[in-house]
Order: C-alpha cells, then sequence, then structure tokens
C-alpha cells in the first residue's frame, strides 16, 4: 500500500501517531500541504498513484479523485473540515472520506478566545509597538457583560460558550441545529436567523463548515448589520466571508476588528490586504495545532487509514453509499 500523507502539523509534532503509522507497513510518500490541485495532480503522476491519500487541507477536487483511478481505495482526511474534498465525487465513485470529528473543539474554542481578548485589548498592536520601542497605549474594551454571538453551535461553539460564560458574557446563537439542553444549561439564546445574530452581537464568533449554501456570508450587506464597533472573529474558514468587504469594513472603523485563523487562500498571498490593516489580526491556520489535539486527531486520522485498509470497522466514515 502507498500512502500520500500531506498535513504538516501530523508531520511536525512527535507523538504515537508517527509509531501508528510506522506499524502499518505501508509505504509513505510525503509533501507538505497544504497542496493545490495542480501539485497533487503531479504526485499522482510521479508516484504511479497512491492507495490512500492521509489529508490535510489540500485540494481534492474531481480531477484529482479522477486522476488517482481504481488505485485510490480511500480518502482519510486529517481533521473535521471536508470543504477541500469533493465528496460528492468521492461518493460517486464509492470512495470512502473518512474525517476525524471530536478530536479538535478544545484548543479551537480556545484559540477563538485568545483571538476575541487579543482584539478586545489590542494586543497586536501594543506589542508591536513596544518591540520596536515605542511605549504606545490605547483604551481596550471588557468582554464581560458583552453580548456575543456563536454561528455554529456545534462542538466547538459549545465550548466557546462555556468560556463565554465565565467570562460573564452574554450569549446568542444561530446554527442548523439546536442543541436544546445545553443551551438551556448555558443559557445561549437562540436567534431567528443570521442577520438577527449580527444585529444582536458586539462580537461574533464563526464556527461553520464551509459549503456553498454559506460562502461568503460575511459581506458587505450583512456587516452592515453589525453594531459599529463590533468584534468577528473566524477560526471556521475563510470562505465565510468576503476579504475585501472586511477589509473595507476595518478600514471605516465599522468593524472595531477581525481576528482570524484562516483566510480563502492559503498560506495567504502576499501583499492581501489584511497585512496592511492594524485592526485585522491573522494566525496561520493554528487553532487545532497544539501537542494535545494534533497527537489526537492524528492517531484517529491513522486508526481511521489503518483500520479500514486491512479490514477493521474502528473508522469513521463521512460519506455514504
Amino acid at each position: 500500500m502507498k500512502i500520500l500523507l500531506s498535513t504538516t502539523s501530523f508531520q511536525d509534532t512527535p507523538g504515537p501517531h508517527h509509531d501508528l503509522l510506522a506499524k502499518s507497513g505501508f509505504e509513505v510518500v510525503r509533501a507538505r500541504g497544504p497542496l493545490s490541485e495542480a501539485q497533487m495532480l503531479d504526485l499522482i503522476s510521479e508516484n504511479g498513484g497512491f492507495d490512500a491519500l492521509l489529508n490535510g487541507d489540500d485540494r481534492i477536487s474531481a480531477r484529482v479523485i479522477d486522476a488517482a483511478g481504481d488505485k485510490l481505495k480511500v480518502i482519510a482526511k486529517y481533521g473535521i473540515g471536508l470543504d477541500s474534498i469533493d465528496v460528492a465525487h468521492a461518493t460517486a465513485k464509492r470512495i470512502p472520506v473518512l474525517f476525524t470529528p471530536g478530536v479538535n473543539h478544545t484548543t479551537v474554542a480556545e484559540h477563538a478566545f485568545g483571538l476575541m481578548i487579543a482584539l478586545a485589548k489590542d494586543f497586536w498592536i501594543h506589542a508591536s509597538a513596544v518591540k520596536n520601542g515605542q511605549w504606545t497605549r490605547r483604551t481596550g474594551h471588557e468582554l464581560m457583560g458583552k453580548t456575543l454571538g456563536i454561528l455554529g453551535l456545534g462542538r466547538i461553539g459549545q465550548e466557546v460558550v462555556k468560556r463565554a460564560n465565565a467570562f460573564g458574557m452574554r450569549c446568542v446563537a444561530h446554527g442548523r441545529s439546536w442543541p436544546e439542553t445545553f443551551a438551556a444549561e448555558h443559557q445561549v439564546e437562540r436567534m431567528a436567523s443570521a442577520e438577527a445574530l449580527l444585529q444582536r452581537a458586539d462580537v461574533v464568533s464563526l464556527h461553520l463548515s464551509l459549503d456553498d449554501a454559506n460562502r461568503g456570508l460575511i459581506n458587505s450587506r450583512t456587516l452592515a448589520l453589525m453594531k459599529p464597533g463590533a468584534y468577528l472573529i473566524n477560526t471556521a474558514r475563510g470562505g465565510l466571508v468576503v476579504e475585501d468587504d472586511i477589509a473595507q469594513a476595518c478600514r471605516s472603523g465599522h468593524l472595531a476588528g477581525y481576528a482570524t485563523d484562516v483566510v480563502d487562500e492559503e498560506p495567504m498571498r502576499p501583499g492581501h490586504p489584511f497585512q496592511l490593516i492594524d485592526s485585522i489580526l491573522v494566525t496561520p491556520h493554528i487553532g487545532s495545532r497544539t501537542f494535545e489535539s494534533v497527537e489526537r486527531q492524528a492517531v484517529r486520522a491513522v486508526t481511521n487509514l489503518v483500520e479500514f485498509l486491512s479490514g477493521g470497522s474502528d473508522f469513521i466514515q463521512a460519506n455514504r453509499f
């Protein structure tokens, strides 16, 4: 069996996942993702195809799946989001797509809250000034008493609610599903729509999976609904926002700050407008990159892969056919 391993945090972080993969006996070809469609096609051609992909946010398009041919038996996603994989095409070709739910919600929630605090206290502006020999000081804001709007009340969104409650914030939320028991226990008010939530919240945190229905959800129209001086946090997917509209809202001051762990095209291209705006804070898609989370995620991904290819049953499949 020949496996393409392309996720960098898996490769860069020590832990038992390396031994688990080595013990499988599979031939492992390593690459540094996220890989574009063209890079994926080149690797498939150069290596005569792969039996399995152990991938992060690489572009697994219909062209890539077709190029892999009948040799490709399974796609094992290291992570949860499947927007970079053409799952429908894989399903049509009866190729299982495996994934790792329930392994990174704690660390992503911590990252989201860290970004929230960083915006409220202008950490980036203050830290940069001091590093450059200045003693520039700006007056920030408390989070206590503010209304936090959460779009997507899944595992990560729920962990953010727990931390917000500890900070004395009021929580409102909207999503496709609604965890009644959790919401009642943690005093989360259900909003009828994303638009209603945007109008109500002082801080908005995005925790949605990306699909055609919500791509560009945060745009010039919806940003205009937000309170002047509100903050926006994104630890989900860059495609949920229209980046040029975010930049304009921050330049005008309507949006007091945008903190994101993701951009629509990663790595962020040189000259991206976010680089020139002090009220925009960007981290390089590291929200789930902690030693603890990487180990959980990687062990689950390798277990998925090995179990499937060896005929076992201990794997988590995202698609059905």
